[in-house]
Protein backbone atom coordinates (compact mmCIF):
# COMPACT_ATOMS: atom_id res chain seq x y z
CA UNK A 1 0.00 0.00 0.00
CA UNK A 2 3.03 2.41 0.69
CA UNK A 3 4.56 2.20 -2.69
CA UNK A 4 0.97 2.41 -4.12
CA UNK A 5 0.13 5.82 -2.25
CA UNK A 6 3.45 7.00 -3.36
CA UNK A 7 2.42 7.19 -6.65
CA UNK A 8 0.15 10.07 -5.96
CA UNK A 9 2.42 11.81 -3.69
CA UNK A 10 2.44 14.99 -6.31
CA UNK A 11 -0.71 15.26 -7.07
CA UNK A 12 -2.97 17.96 -4.76
CA UNK A 13 0.30 19.87 -5.84
CA UNK A 14 -0.24 19.14 -9.09
CA UNK A 15 -3.59 20.03 -9.38
CA UNK A 16 -3.79 23.19 -7.69
CA UNK A 17 -0.50 24.15 -9.99
CA UNK A 18 -2.15 23.41 -13.12
CA UNK A 19 -5.84 25.22 -12.17
CA UNK A 20 -3.77 28.31 -11.66
CA UNK A 21 -1.99 27.58 -14.92
CA UNK A 22 -5.37 26.47 -16.60
CA UNK A 23 -7.06 29.73 -15.27
CA UNK A 24 -4.39 32.41 -16.24
CA UNK A 25 -3.99 30.34 -19.76
CA UNK A 26 -8.13 30.81 -20.58
CA UNK A 27 -8.39 34.42 -19.78
CA UNK A 28 -5.43 35.28 -22.02
CA UNK A 29 -7.05 32.84 -24.88
CA UNK A 30 -10.59 34.44 -24.36
CA UNK A 31 -9.05 38.14 -24.11
CA UNK A 32 -6.66 37.31 -27.32
CA UNK A 33 -4.67 40.32 -29.32
CA UNK A 34 -2.16 41.65 -27.05
CA UNK A 35 -3.25 39.80 -23.85
CA UNK A 36 -2.79 36.26 -25.06
CA UNK A 37 0.71 37.75 -27.48
CA UNK A 38 1.79 38.77 -23.98
CA UNK A 39 1.65 36.07 -22.10
CA UNK A 40 3.39 33.82 -24.58
CA UNK A 41 6.15 36.12 -24.85
CA UNK A 42 6.51 36.31 -20.87
CA UNK A 43 6.07 32.63 -21.21
CA UNK A 44 8.39 32.25 -23.92
CA UNK A 45 11.15 34.50 -22.85
CA UNK A 46 11.14 32.21 -19.72
CA UNK A 47 11.43 29.03 -21.25
CA UNK A 48 14.66 30.35 -23.17
CA UNK A 49 16.00 31.85 -19.85
CA UNK A 50 15.09 27.98 -18.97
CA UNK A 51 17.20 26.63 -21.55
CA UNK A 52 20.11 29.17 -21.34
CA UNK A 53 20.69 27.85 -17.46
CA UNK A 54 19.64 24.04 -18.05
CA UNK A 55 22.79 23.56 -20.72
CA UNK A 56 25.02 25.89 -18.27
CA UNK A 57 24.79 29.22 -19.25
CA UNK A 58 25.43 32.24 -16.62
CA UNK A 59 22.81 34.15 -15.33
CA UNK A 60 23.80 37.30 -17.73
CA UNK A 61 23.15 35.33 -20.62
CA UNK A 62 19.91 33.33 -19.54
CA UNK A 63 18.47 37.20 -18.53
CA UNK A 64 20.05 38.52 -22.31
CA UNK A 65 18.58 35.78 -24.45
CA UNK A 66 15.22 35.47 -22.41
CA UNK A 67 14.33 39.44 -23.07
CA UNK A 68 15.66 38.85 -26.34
CA UNK A 69 13.29 36.13 -26.93
CA UNK A 70 10.25 37.98 -25.09
CA UNK A 71 10.73 40.96 -27.50
CA UNK A 72 10.97 39.45 -31.02
CA UNK A 73 7.62 37.23 -29.71
CA UNK A 74 6.53 40.86 -29.29
CA UNK A 75 7.13 42.14 -32.16
CA UNK A 76 6.34 39.28 -34.27
CA UNK A 77 2.57 39.18 -33.42
CA UNK A 78 2.52 43.31 -34.59
CA UNK A 79 4.44 42.68 -38.05
CA UNK A 80 3.76 40.13 -40.98
CA UNK A 81 4.27 36.81 -40.78
CA UNK A 82 7.01 36.72 -43.79
CA UNK A 83 8.81 39.59 -41.40
CA UNK A 84 8.17 37.52 -38.23
CA UNK A 85 9.77 34.50 -38.99
CA UNK A 86 13.41 35.60 -39.47
CA UNK A 87 12.50 37.21 -35.90
CA UNK A 88 12.04 33.96 -34.50
CA UNK A 89 14.93 32.40 -34.85
CA UNK A 90 17.45 35.45 -34.28
CA UNK A 91 17.81 34.59 -30.42
CA UNK A 92 19.00 31.32 -31.46
CA UNK A 93 22.10 32.74 -33.71
CA UNK A 94 22.70 35.17 -30.66
CA UNK A 95 23.20 32.17 -28.53
CA UNK A 96 25.63 30.46 -30.67
CA UNK A 97 27.93 33.61 -30.49
CA UNK A 98 27.50 33.59 -26.58
CA UNK A 99 27.48 30.21 -25.08
CA UNK A 100 30.07 28.00 -24.65
CA UNK A 101 28.81 24.22 -24.58
CA UNK A 102 25.99 22.47 -25.46
CA UNK A 103 25.45 25.43 -28.58
CA UNK A 104 23.57 22.74 -30.92
CA UNK A 105 20.46 21.79 -28.45
CA UNK A 106 20.36 25.92 -27.48
CA UNK A 107 19.81 26.41 -31.55
CA UNK A 108 17.37 23.47 -32.23
CA UNK A 109 15.67 23.92 -28.73
CA UNK A 110 15.31 27.82 -28.86
CA UNK A 111 14.09 28.22 -32.61
CA UNK A 112 11.51 25.86 -31.47
CA UNK A 113 10.77 27.49 -28.50
CA UNK A 114 9.84 30.76 -30.71
CA UNK A 115 8.33 29.13 -34.19
CA UNK A 116 5.91 26.92 -31.06
CA UNK A 117 4.90 29.83 -29.61
CA UNK A 118 4.79 32.22 -32.65
CA UNK A 119 2.38 29.64 -34.06
CA UNK A 120 0.16 29.19 -31.33
CA UNK A 121 -0.61 33.50 -31.21
CA UNK A 122 -0.78 33.05 -34.85
CA UNK A 123 -3.89 29.81 -34.51
CA UNK A 124 -5.74 32.69 -32.28
CA UNK A 125 -5.38 35.58 -34.31
CA UNK A 126 -6.08 33.51 -37.66
CA UNK A 127 -8.51 30.87 -36.34
CA UNK A 128 -9.92 32.22 -33.11
CA UNK A 129 -10.42 30.50 -29.99
CA UNK A 130 -12.04 27.54 -30.57
CA UNK A 131 -9.32 26.26 -32.41
CA UNK A 132 -6.69 27.20 -30.15
CA UNK A 133 -8.36 25.26 -27.91
CA UNK A 134 -8.71 22.59 -29.03
CA UNK A 135 -4.99 22.45 -29.49
CA UNK A 136 -5.10 23.05 -25.75
CA UNK A 137 -7.20 20.43 -25.19
CA UNK A 138 -5.25 17.78 -27.03
CA UNK A 139 -2.15 18.59 -25.39
CA UNK A 140 -3.60 18.53 -21.99
CA UNK A 141 -5.83 15.39 -22.75
CA UNK A 142 -2.90 13.74 -23.58
CA UNK A 143 -1.04 14.62 -20.56
CA UNK A 144 -3.78 14.03 -18.20
CA UNK A 145 -4.97 10.47 -19.83
CA UNK A 146 -0.91 9.28 -19.92
CA UNK A 147 -0.43 10.33 -16.32
CA UNK A 148 -3.23 8.38 -14.39
CA UNK A 149 -3.19 5.32 -16.96
CA UNK A 150 0.72 4.95 -16.40
CA UNK A 151 -0.14 5.37 -12.70
CA UNK A 152 -2.93 2.90 -12.47
CA UNK A 153 -2.44 0.59 -15.19
CA UNK A 154 1.57 0.36 -15.61
CA UNK A 155 3.38 -1.82 -17.66
CA UNK A 156 6.60 -2.02 -20.27
CA UNK A 157 8.48 1.25 -20.21
CA UNK A 158 8.26 3.35 -23.00
CA UNK A 159 12.34 4.14 -23.22
CA UNK A 160 13.46 3.96 -19.74
CA UNK A 161 16.66 5.41 -20.66
CA UNK A 162 15.18 8.56 -21.46
CA UNK A 163 11.81 9.15 -19.62
CA UNK A 164 11.83 6.67 -16.65
CA UNK A 165 8.40 6.92 -15.73
CA UNK A 166 6.52 6.76 -19.41
CA UNK A 167 4.90 4.02 -20.04
CA UNK A 168 3.50 2.67 -23.22
CA UNK A 169 0.00 1.91 -21.69
CA UNK A 170 0.09 6.05 -20.78
CA UNK A 171 1.38 6.69 -24.42
CA UNK A 172 -0.93 4.87 -25.71
CA UNK A 173 -3.79 6.62 -23.34
CA UNK A 174 -2.68 9.81 -24.40
CA UNK A 175 -3.76 8.86 -28.18
CA UNK A 176 -6.94 7.61 -27.27
CA UNK A 177 -7.59 11.20 -25.05
CA UNK A 178 -6.89 13.04 -27.98
CA UNK A 179 -8.72 11.20 -30.78
CA UNK A 180 -11.55 11.79 -28.50
CA UNK A 181 -11.46 15.08 -28.21
CA UNK A 182 -11.40 15.08 -32.30
CA UNK A 183 -14.83 13.51 -31.83
CA UNK A 184 -16.12 15.89 -30.09
CA UNK A 185 -15.06 18.62 -32.47
CA UNK A 186 -16.14 16.92 -35.35
CA UNK A 187 -19.69 15.69 -33.68
CA UNK A 188 -20.09 19.37 -32.89
CA UNK A 189 -19.25 20.31 -36.61
CA UNK A 190 -16.63 22.26 -36.09
CA UNK A 191 -15.04 20.23 -38.33
CA UNK A 192 -14.82 17.41 -41.14
CA UNK A 193 -13.63 13.68 -39.04
CA UNK A 194 -10.03 13.81 -40.47
CA UNK A 195 -9.99 16.38 -36.86
CA UNK A 196 -9.24 13.14 -35.43
CA UNK A 197 -6.55 11.83 -36.98
CA UNK A 198 -5.15 15.30 -36.62
CA UNK A 199 -5.90 15.28 -32.77
CA UNK A 200 -4.17 11.84 -32.60
CA UNK A 201 -1.24 13.40 -34.77
CA UNK A 202 -0.69 16.41 -32.68
CA UNK A 203 -0.68 14.13 -29.48
CA UNK A 204 2.06 12.50 -30.98
CA UNK A 205 3.48 15.25 -31.58
CA UNK A 206 3.36 16.47 -28.10
CA UNK A 207 5.04 13.17 -26.39
CA UNK A 208 8.06 13.75 -29.07
CA UNK A 209 8.24 17.36 -27.66
CA UNK A 210 8.18 15.71 -24.04
CA UNK A 211 10.42 12.94 -25.06
CA UNK A 212 12.93 15.54 -26.50
CA UNK A 213 12.92 18.17 -23.14
CA UNK A 214 13.82 14.65 -21.38
CA UNK A 215 16.14 13.59 -23.54
CA UNK A 216 18.27 17.12 -22.52
CA UNK A 217 17.66 16.88 -18.82
CA UNK A 218 19.30 13.77 -18.92
CA UNK A 219 21.90 14.87 -21.06
CA UNK A 220 22.66 17.59 -18.49
CA UNK A 221 21.82 15.52 -15.49
CA UNK A 222 18.89 17.23 -14.27
CA UNK A 223 15.58 16.26 -12.98
CA UNK A 224 13.56 19.66 -13.77
CA UNK A 225 14.22 22.63 -16.16
CA UNK A 226 13.45 24.83 -13.11
CA UNK A 227 11.12 25.07 -10.01
CA UNK A 228 8.79 27.89 -11.14
CA UNK A 229 6.23 25.73 -10.99
CA UNK A 230 5.19 23.81 -7.61
CA UNK A 231 4.76 19.82 -8.48
CA UNK A 232 5.46 20.65 -12.32
CA UNK A 233 9.22 21.22 -12.43
CA UNK A 234 9.79 24.08 -14.69
CA UNK A 235 7.90 25.72 -17.44
CA UNK A 236 9.94 23.75 -20.25
CA UNK A 237 8.75 20.78 -17.83
CA UNK A 238 5.22 21.97 -18.06
CA UNK A 239 5.10 23.24 -21.99
CA UNK A 240 7.44 21.17 -23.70
CA UNK A 241 4.09 19.25 -25.14
CA UNK A 242 2.13 22.31 -26.10
CA UNK A 243 5.80 23.19 -28.30
CA UNK A 244 5.62 19.94 -29.81
CA UNK A 245 1.86 20.39 -30.63
CA UNK A 246 2.04 23.95 -31.55
CA UNK A 247 5.45 23.24 -33.86
CA UNK A 248 3.95 20.59 -35.53
CA UNK A 249 0.66 22.44 -36.83
CA UNK A 250 2.97 24.82 -37.70
CA UNK A 251 4.73 22.74 -39.86
CA UNK A 252 1.85 21.25 -41.59
CA UNK A 253 -0.48 24.19 -41.78
CA UNK A 254 -0.45 23.99 -45.62
CA UNK A 255 -2.20 20.44 -45.55
CA UNK A 256 -4.52 21.28 -42.95
CA UNK A 257 -7.77 22.84 -43.76
CA UNK A 258 -9.29 24.38 -40.87
CA UNK A 259 -12.66 26.18 -41.20
CA UNK A 260 -12.81 29.80 -42.70
CA UNK A 261 -13.87 32.53 -40.72
CA UNK A 262 -11.72 32.51 -37.66
CA UNK A 263 -14.02 29.90 -35.94
CA UNK A 264 -16.10 26.85 -36.11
Amino acid sequence: MADSSGKWDDLIVRLVSAVVMIGVGLVAIWFGGWVFGGLVALIGGAMIWELVRLIGGGSQQALLLAGLAGLCLLIGTLIPPGFALPLMMAPAFVGLSRLKAHRTVFMTFSAAILLASYGMVALRQDYGMAWLMWLVLVVVVTDVAGYFAGRMIGGPKFWPRVSPKKTWSGTVAGWLGAGSVGVIYWLSGASGPDVIGVSIAVSMASQMGDIAESAVKRRVGVKDASTLIPGHGGLLDRFDGMLGGALFLLLVAQVLVFPAGGTP
